[in-house]
């Protein structure tokens, strides 16, 4: 019996969850403008440890969405991840964001595009397939009319993006699934758990996020 505390904020999403080998027990998450992961985050670790009736004690790993996506986001979440495996001594997995937001598309067939807003019309892709097997890596790209041209069967694209990218990806075997905006750690479950039992660890102390792009600040506007 394995479990497994899920954790996803590489986007607007703050979501957390258990899984008993592989199957989501229960899933706390929220997703706001203001990005409230700093302050929601331990309470949701705290609230689906106690509700699930584990003790942390129990946990045989803690998995933690590797990015692309935010910068400040990821570094909460992973920053939480590296010191609960830490205290407890338990191995860490990490997770591809995208994998995880394509996971939650049930299709049959055709290609999955997860795209994460990054800024203008530039997203972070992924290229799936049905089956889940990446058949393009991750890249950070500016959407145009041209995108994705390739493929002919059905492209399903999942993510924050529709919005700026639907009125210009409008090939008929383009299929904008809006539903399904943002990872979450309940879809992290099956991934996290196959991943575990393929001993398919990160190093605690040296893992760093995905972060595909370099962090920029920027200066506030004048008033």
């Amino acid at each position: 019996m394995s479990f497994i505390l899920n954790i996803e904020t590489a986007t607007k999403n703050c979501s957390v969850s258990i899984a008993k080998n592989g199957e989501t027990i229960l899933c706390r998450e929220i997703a706001e403008e203001g990005y409230s992961h700093a302050e929601k985050l331990h309470v949701f670790i705290e609230e689906v440890i106690v509700e699930s009736g584990i003790s942390v004690q129990e946990l045989a790993a803690v998995a933690v969405s590797q990015g692309p996506g935010s910068y400040t986001g990821l570094r909460i979440g992973v920053s939480a991840a590296k010191g609960l495996c830490f205290a407890l001594n338990i191995p860490l997995i990490a997770v591809d964001t995208l994998q995880t937001l394509a996971s939650q598309a049930n299709v049959s067939n055709g290609k999955i595009i997860p795209m994460l807003d990054a800024r203008r019309m530039e997203v972070y892709s992924e290229v799936f397939n049905a089956n889940l097997e990446v058949e393009r890596a991750i890249l950070a790209e500016v959407i145009t009319e041209e995108s994705f041209n390739e493929y002919t069967e059905t492209v399903y694209f999942v993510g924050d993006c529709a919005d700026k990218c639907k009125t210009v990806l409008t090939k008929e075997n383009f299929v904008f699934l809006e539903e399904i905006k943002y990872p979450s750690a309940n879809a992290m479950s099956k991934i996290s758990y196959d991943k575990y039992q393929k001993s398919d660890i990160v190093d605690v102390a040296y893992f760093e996020p995905y972060y595909l792009k370099d962090f920029m600040m920027t200066q506030p506007s004048k008033k």
